[in-house]
């Protein structure tokens, strides 16, 4: 069953779901592989398919995926404690930014009791290449990512992408077996059926601040 969204309102309420997914409703296997296959659809770089996905849903492994993130996740909010900092205390960015800290701790708690997680593979890795390489490499991946996230919306289903865990990437291939020189791990996907199906659109910049016609 499908919610009942115009394509415009599905791509401006798919959000990042962190504290409304329901941590206690398993999903059904048949849902996340209806997703995956309108994911294969979308559009790759080159002249072939070179991504996959890998679905977790194993208790342990999910255990364990959830012990890597909140590694990640720490280093993440050291890394970016200054920044944050400078942006609780500015007026107009402060409340928001509170929020964002909140949910995403709250994530990183619960991450473990996430029913699904979906992660975008693609073979091949762009460590140390160029900007034009890795551009081509990411613009596979991506597309295929997103039309699974828009697809699990439209499922009431939600998603948030995440890519801290790659803090530690070497780990998590070892826990789920992904050969980590050939094949690369681009976001790791929590996947639950949502608290409620109502999503807004976002607050965002106007579009005369960030978009530039002819020229910066």
């Amino acid at each position: 069953m499908t919610l009942d969204l115009t394509p415009d309102q599905l791509l401006t309420t798919t959000r990042s779901v962190r504290k409304r997914l329901d941590l206690s409703r398993p999903i059904e296997p048949e849902l996340l592989r209806e997703c995956l296959e309108i994911a294969v659809q979308a559009p790759t770089g080159g002249n072939s398919q070179t991504w996959s996905f890998v679905v977790v849903t194993d208790p342990a492994k999910r255990q364990a995926l959830g012990d890597i993130y909140r590694r990640g996740y720490a280093v993440y909010r050291q890394l970016t404690a200054p920044v944050a900092e400078r942006a609780l205390q500015d007026p107009q960015r402060g409340p928001q930014q509170k929020r964002v800290i909140s949910s995403s701790d709250y994530l990183a708690e619960h991450f473990h009791e996430v029913p699904a997680m979906v992660i975008p593979c693609i073979r091949g890795r762009t460590d140390g290449k160029p900007a034009v390489e890795q551009a081509g490499t990411w613009g596979s991946i991506l597309p295929a990512a997103w039309s699974f996230m828009l697809a699990a919306r439209a499922r009431g289903l939600g998603t948030v992408w995440t890519t801290i865990h790659l803090f530690f990437e070497q780990d998590a291939a070892q826990v789920l077996g992904i050969p980590y020189e050939k094949v690369m791990q681009t976001a790791l996907i929590p996947v639950a059926h949502t608290i409620g199906t109502d999503f807004s659109p976002a607050k965002r910049e106007p579009l005369d601040k960030i978009v530039h016609w002819e020229q910066w």
